[in-house]
């Protein structure tokens, strides 16, 4: 098995496990604050992943890919130095933005979101900043190496040590108010990264290659021109990554600012923010922990191939990554929309997020393509070409909000078309920017028998709804009917020859029988 399929799959399994942990918190979280304290946490969020952004400054990427070229060649100084260098930009970024962020808070929270009571979530989650900008670097540096392992141990440690705070703290909060749980929902955030960042340090002790801390100044002096290398990278790729989340910023924002000119109280809109932001989206950004880890395992295997001049494998690893994330995305789409009333009931004892994702789930296709795409154009260099398609789509994002959310036949869902629009345009810029640098095939047949797929294993889902588990408790009917469409997909995946049989066999245990069904 390659270096790129074993990460991957690394990375798939903890990315589920991290995902399943996750929704066990927002789950928690939202039993415990409802939708208004979801509001106020998903308010104050943005302003965080906004300064982690400008703190790590793209390096994670630039690490990643540098690194993995340093390996190739055996240059294990280089690779120090891409470490150290990197290191003691981060750190420097963020002994900065973390005391802003604590002085801006009481601006933030009582002018921009118009809800004085975002100050507590805000200065909880503040000193998160640093332990992620050093993290961030490590896992660079073992995903250059296309070592995902400990990547994938230390993300599901942090969610571990999460849930078994997110309880204790909401609880022990929540009779202060609710600006305070969501505070406490923020802290066992923090809590949870300085243990995740304790794991990732003592394995980068266990298994570095060179003393790290042996010259660590005399490098950092003579590092100017790695700088220049990581910043080449690095400056257009968190140009992209910046500019989504100033966008991811200003959107809640705009939204409460439209919505007060639409005639909503501030505290419903915070509540439906919450809802949209806090119930829908997580779980349809759900299937992206795929997508995300064939993003991660591209970037060091295209720059691999492309430093050899590997055109062939650079087209087929980029086909094998978008079959696999139209294949999983596709199942994905048809059970949240069909379920999503049961789902919404289940999780959150409210289906008050479930007419958005009937509203959203048929365009997250594209959103779920969008990570590999962009994996690519990084590793081929064209990082600033993915930061101006990223510019425009979240322009454009901006002022779709605005101009519907403000209106009252609109409202908040104005808001959730302003973000479909937003991703929509960034995929397709994107995908035509891969086809420009790139020998590209677009297999139509394969996407029209994707999608009749979708449409019969869809039908069966609401039969299964209507006709089986009479009687039964919400909760099976809904992991039944779920499963159900999972078999019933996947075993059409394999008669229309959709997965091919050389990749069935890969799987542990059923591979090989399975494989037999397949047509390719």
């Amino acid at each position: 098995m390659s270096k790129f399929l074993k990460g991957t799959i690394i990375l798939l399994i903890a990315g589920l496990v991290t995902r399943v942990l996750g929704f066990i918190n927002r789950i928690v979280i939202a039993r415990f604050i409802g939708e208004e304290g979801v509001g106020l946490y998903m308010m104050a969020f943005p302003t965080l992943m906004l300064v982690i952004a400008i703190t790590q400054l793209g390096l994670p990427v630039a690490i990643s890919k540098n690194v993995a070229e340093a390996e190739a060649k055996g240059d294990f100084q280089k690779v120090k130095k891409i470490l150290v260098v990197s290191l003691a930009t981060t750190v420097s970024l963020s002994v900065i933005f973390t005391p802003s962020l604590i002085i801006l808070a009481p601006y933030l929270s009582e002018t921009l979101f118009t809800d004085s009571r975002t100050i507590y979530p805000l200065l909880a989650i503040a000193p998160i900043v640093p332990i992620v900008a050093v993290s961030s670097v490590i896992r660079g540096y073992f995903q250059g190496r296309q070592n995902m392992k400990p990547a994938a141990y230390s993300q599901i440690l942090e969610q571990i040590i999460r849930i078994a705070l997110i309880a204790v703290l909401t609880k022990t909060f929540i009779p202060f108010g609710i600006e305070y749980a969501a505070a406490a929902a923020m802290f066992a955030s923090v809590i949870g990264e300085l243990v995740s960042l304790v794991f990732l340090m003592t394995t980068f002790k266990l298994k570095k290659r060179f003393p790290l801390r042996k010259k660590f100044f005399s490098y950092i002096q003579s590092g100017k021109a790695t700088f220049y290398e990581l910043m080449n990278v690095a400056l257009p790729t968190t140009g992209s990554r910046l500019i989504g989340n100033v966008s991811w910023f200003l959107e809640p924002i705009v939204v409460s600012h439209s919505l007060a000119l639409a005639g909503v109280a501030a505290v419903d809109a915070t509540k439906q923010y919450g809802a949209l932001t806090g119930y829908a989206l997580p779980l349809l950004l759900l299937p992206s922990f795929i997508t995300y880890s064939l993003a991660t395992s591209l970037v060091p295997a295209i720059s691999e191939a492309n430093s050899q001049n590997n055109s062939r494998l650079i087209e087929y690893r980029v086909q094998q990554s978008l079959r696999f994330s139209l294949i999983t995305g596709g199942l994905a789409v048809v059970v949240l929309y069909v379920l999503a009333e049961e789902l919404m009931q289940v999780m959150y004892g409210s289906k008050s997020g479930a007419p958005f994702i009937k509203l959203l789930a048929p365009f997250f296709l594209f959103y779920y393509y969008q990570g590999p795409l962009q994996a690519v154009l990084q590793a081929l260099d064209l990082a600033r070409a993915a930061m101006i398609n990223s510019l425009i789509g979240n322009v454009v994002k901006i002022a779709v909000i605005f101009l519907l959310a403000s209106q009252p036949g609109f409202g908040i869902y104005g808001a959730a078309l302003g973000i479909v629009v937003g991703f929509v345009l960034v995929t397709m810029l994107h995908c035509a920017t891969v086809i420009k640098a790139i020998s590209f095939t677009f297999f139509i047949r394969d996407y029209i028998k994707t999608f009749i797929v979708m449409g019969a294993t869809g039908w069966c889902g609401y039969w299964l709804m209507e006709n089986s588990f009479l009687g039964s408790p919400l909760f099976l009917k809904v992991m039944a009917s779920a499963t159900g469409m999972t078999f019933i997909y996947f075993i059409l995946l394999l008669l229309f020859g959709l997965l091919k049989g050389d990749e069935i066999k890969r799987i542990p245990w059923i591979g090989k029988p399975l494989s037999k069904l397949s047509f390719r």
